[in-house]
């Protein structure tokens, strides 16, 4: 019985022992500084230091690609301060440049062509033929004339000229293109301005050249015969030609070469 309690007795005061040892194991590691979880790698300080160094002259960069732009305007800025003049030449030149094709179909059209034309007609004048060929209805104001497609007689105020469909029709003599328009009877047509209160009708036409505003010379093309109106469907294809003295209806064999 002895024995057996002197066993047990050293038993638990080297288990003590153990265990004391193991405390004094652990208070010296957490004395101590703890152990860096990455993997050093040899010149990992020098690599961050030149990352840091590229980034500082990318800012710089950055900084300096903005400077030209800043210094440009600012030249600009002081061009135009110093000689205005100048400067509004030189964009005009440009503006003229990236327009360039519209101003060269300007020109030579509208008021610049006006220049060379006098609009001067007068009783005495003679108008050209605006298409050859015969005339299907006269000119009737005084009494009524028969009309083969409306099968009744009425009263005419211009001229039906026979023509032949995509025949040429020209204008009678210089004017400027008061009116652009079409209508049920005479299809499109055009109202020019003779000058001296005097105008000029001319009816059933297609692929009109002319515009508003624009001023023709005797003999420029207007356009071409159309096919007839529903008006004229048994006249066959014609040109309505029709003049006016200060509003009123005048006859153009009257004044016709």
């Amino acid at each position: 019985m002895f024995k057996d309690k002197l066993f047990l007795v050293m038993l638990v005061l080297g288990l003590l022992t153990i265990v004391a040892a193991a405390g004094v194991v652990t208070m010296r590691r957490g004395d101590g500084q703890e152990q860096n979880p990455y993997v050093d790698m040899p010149g990992q300080e020098n690599l961050l230091a030149e990352e840091q160094k590229e980034e500082s002259q990318a800012s710089v960069a950055g900084e300096s690609n903005a400077r030209p732009a800043r210094e440009k305007t600012d030249e600009k800025v002081a061009k135009q301060e110093a000689n205005p003049d100048t400067v509004i030449q030189e964009q005009s030149h440009e503006k003229g440049k990236n327009n360039g094709s519209q101003e060269a179909k300007a020109v030579g059209t509208g008021m610049d062509a006006a220049k060379a034309l006098v609009l001067d007609f007068s009783d005495t004048s003679r108008a050209g033929w605006p298409v050859m060929g015969n005339v299907v209805l006269d000119y009737s104001m005084d009494s009524t004339i028969y009309f083969p497609t409306l099968d009744q007689y009425k009263c005419n105020p211009g001229l039906v000229i026979q023509g032949e469909v995509s025949s040429p029709v020209y204008a009678p003599a210089n004017a400027r293109v008061a009116e652009v328009g079409m209508n049920e009877e005479i299809g499109s047509y055009l109202v020019l301005d003779l000058g001296n209160d005097y105008t000029a009708v001319c009816g059933q036409l297609k692929e009109v050249s002319a515009v508003e505003g624009e001023y023709l010379e005797k003999g420029q093309l207007l356009g071409y015969v159309a096919e007839p109106t529903k008006y004229y469907t048994v006249e066959g294809s014609n040109v309505y030609f029709q003049m006016n003295y200060q509003g009123a209806a005048i006859d153009p064999l009257d004044y016709l070469e």
